[in-house]
């Protein structure tokens, strides 16, 4: 099981840059930038965590240029968004930004993906809450197409565009893996249905991980995907080396640290007690 760790940056927070490069001296395999464009002040739609929407979901900046700077100081970190609001985002522009920022990194990027929960600001980009799902399954299918074609062409419900040409490509072939975020089963669902990892949601207190792979093996079995093909990341990993390596003997390929938006002197010490419970887990 690999080890990420994830931060909203802000102008308050540490620097993608210095984050990054503390976490590949400390054996960490990725890390991880969220994504809102914005909150609108009408605040319609519950935090699915429950409670005031936290400060630093307003305050995010930019995950592909975060991410950038990250990339430029490193050479073993991957790199990914965790997760990209893809109902959010033009799927032609984002096609560049995903190969450009993988031609950067030299083959590090992790393209995380989800359909987003918050109606009030997907509205004001122009997407329809009860249809997003399926606009971000044509966009993702409209950038695999871009990622792989010299001359690409798609046309669907939402997506629509003739024959053009966009370079670059990216260096992973055929393409950055995407990984979907959501819960069990539609998130489940949607990534056996064109992802290369999915990315589950937790939950309620009594959520049982044993019982939820055995649900998803079930689940690609009848869609006919091999579960080996969909490896399971787990966002918002606890300090306990004994769940961690359940988790690990469960499955799970990637546990990612989510961190506060801290200055060096808060987050390096939470580092160096995470560097250690890797080890242990790795052992």
């Amino acid at each position: 099981m690999q080890f990420g760790a994830a931060m909203f940056f802000t102008d308050y927070s540490m620097s993608p840059a210095e984050l990054g490069r503390a976490l590949e001296e400390r054996g960490f395999e990725s890390l991880w930038a969220p994504e809102h464009s914005h909150i609108p002040l009408s605040r319609r739609t519950p935090f699915p965590g429950g409670g005031d929407l936290p400060k630093r979901y307003y305050d995010c900046m930019d995950p592909f240029v975060t991410l950038t700077a990250a990339a430029a100081v490193t050479t073993t970190l991957k790199i990914g968004t965790g997760v990209c609001l893809v109902n959010q985002r033009d799927p032609i522009q984002t096609a560049k930004e995903v190969a450009s920022l993988d031609q950067i990194s030299a083959g590090r990027f992790l393209f995380g993906v989800g359909v987003g929960w918050n109606a009030d600001e997907m509205e004001n980009h122009g997407t329809v809450f009860e249809t997003r799902a399926k606009l971000v399954r044509e966009r993702i299918e409209a950038m695999k197409v871009i990622w792989t074609q010299s001359k690409a062409e798609y046309h669907g419900e939402f997506v629509n565009f003739d024959p053009m040409m966009a370079w670059p490509k990216p260096v992973q072939k055929p393409h950055p893996p995407v990984i979907v975020g959501g819960a069990f089963p539609h998130g489940a669902r949607r990534a056996l249905r064109y992802g290369n990892g999915w990315i589950p949601i937790a939950g309620h207190k009594g959520f049982d991980l044993a019982k939820l792979m055995e649900r998803f093996r079930q689940l690609a079995a009848e869609l006919g995907r091999d579960p080996a093909e969909v490896p399971l990341s787990f966002f918002g990993g606890v300090d306990d080396i004994d769940l961690l390596k359940r988790n690990r003997d469960l499955g799970i390929a990637r546990t990612v640290v989510s961190l506060e938006s801290d200055k060096a002197d808060k987050i390096l010490p939470v580092l160096d007690r995470w560097a250690e419970i890797m080890r242990q887990v790795q052992a």
